[in-house]
């Protein structure tokens, strides 16, 4: 179930009119302007019928839809349990990561965490095909916190959710903290990085550590990258003296001829092409990341 990027937070002080509740924590409303909302809070629609007033202090997210119909369809689907237990999930997890959950965001987040209640009541485990254990190393703050997420959950509705799902979550928060990336956007670039981060392991017979700061400062910079050439914003070339790149070469050759492999790498796999100046960074950080590995 995806949930559709129609929705737009609306702020304001109007007194609302209940159109239809869906459960206790989503109601349908219309505002003293006719404008049709999807609201959501802790007991928002609890005993309310059509026509009653909503009571604002109860309101914890207000939307809009343009379109609404979908929209209304899948926040009717999400359980009322689901909504609240996402507030409680967003309150320990925004200051965490000092990020600011997005309209999309959240309702991906709920419509997550309901699916994975609902495969958790029916035994449905989905760590083998869809676990990637690199994720981890590739983004420890994130998995950690994933990892608070999971045993908040587990207390609070009583389950045991598959430690699969700390990767899955962590997928959210990295999106909370990367302006707007989609999901599948951020399963796409850790699985380019983990291939990146194989073959300078093997290129130079050793493990990164995964701890240390140049790690965390090559990964922030992978991601940059990538999410450039993904999104087909191709940085301008020319800047960078040919001159300088061979000096490089010479220099830093392992590191070079490492860069070259993941520009072929990455050619392979999506047919970029990396110009000279994300050789020449490249280069750096191969360098700093193999032979800086102090915290």
């Amino acid at each position: 179930m995806v949930v559709c990027g129609s929705f737009f937070l609306y702020k304001g002080d109007s007194s609302d009119d209940i159109l239809k509740t869906f459960n206790n924590s989503a109601a349908l409303v219309q505002d003293d302007q006719g404008q049709e909302q999807v609201v959501l809070g802790k007991g928002v629609g609890f005993g309310l019928k059509k026509g009653d007033k909503i009571d604002e202090s109860k309101i914890e997210r207000r939307f809009t839809a343009t379109s609404h119909q979908d929209e209304v369809n899948q926040v009717k689907e999400i359980n009322a349990s689901t909504i609240d237990l996402t507030n409680k999930v967003i309150q320990m997890v925004e200051p965490l990561l000092n990020v600011k959950f997005n309209d999309f965001q959240y309702l991906a987040l709920a419509d997550h965490i309901d699916f994975a209640l609902s495969r958790t009541e029916d035994h449905i485990d989905m760590s083998a095909a869809n676990t990637r254990w690199e994720v981890k190393n590739l983004f420890p703050k994130e998995y950690k916190i994933s990892e608070r997420v999971i045993a908040l959950i587990n207390k609070e509705m009583k389950v045991n959710l598959p430690p699969s799902e700390s990767i899955f979550m962590t997928y959210h928060f990295v999106n909370a903290a990367s302006d707007n990336d989609q999901v599948q956007e951020t399963v796409e670039i850790t699985e380019l990085i983990s291939g990146i981060i194989d073959i300078i392991q093997y290129q130079y017979q050793m493990t990164l550590d995964t701890e240390s700061f140049n790690y965390s400062r090559f990964i922030t910079h992978l991601r940059v990258l990538l999410v450039r050439l993904l999104r087909n914003k191709h940085q301008k070339s020319g800047e960078l003296d040919d001159s300088l790149l061979a000096f490089m070469k010479i220099k830093y050759n392992h590191a070079y001829d490492t860069a070259e492999r993941i520009a072929t790498y990455l050619h392979s796999k999506k047919g970029w092409t990396l110009n000279s100046d994300d050789k020449f960074y490249l280069v750096l950080h191969i360098w700093r990341v193999t032979n800086r590995q102090e915290n």
